[in-house]
């Protein structure tokens, strides 16, 4: 098993794509201090994004583009693992302020957003 690694998330407007924004998470969280698999969705398979996790020491896990010219392999198991991070996100969906962006202001929709994460973090234990 790998060590976990530090969870980062920002807001971003609603039309800004998900490569650029992931990028620059990528850069506010610097390098991996140890040997960390990244786990993407397809949005991120773009070989700016995989030549960046790789610099900083993370191992890209995504599936390639099915019109690749040169398809790369990956791990299928670790890949299904995203799934959990897709149930997060449902759960987090779950809170209706969360899910209807009732507040308007971005700090405390961030707010929130770490309190039901937490909340969800306690659940676990």
């Amino acid at each position: 098993a790998s060590p976990e690694c530090a969870l980062i998330f920002s807001l971003s407007p609603g039309n800004a794509g998900d490569a650029p924004q992931g990028r620059k998470l990528l850069e506010a969280l610097g390098p991996a201090p140890a040997p960390c698999s990244l786990l993407m969705d397809r949005a991120y398979e773009g070989n700016e994004t995989q030549q960046l996790s790789r610099r900083l020491g993370y191992a890209p896990v995504v599936p390639p583009h099915p019109l690749r010219r040169k398809p790369w392999n990956y791990d299928k198991e670790l890949y299904k693992k995203r799934n959990e991070v897709e149930r997060l996100f449902r759960r987090l969906k779950g809170y209706r302020r969360i899910a209807t962006r009732y507040d308007k202001l971005d700090a405390l929709f961030l707010g929130f957003i770490l309190f039901a994460l937490i909340v969800e973090a306690l659940r676990e234990c």
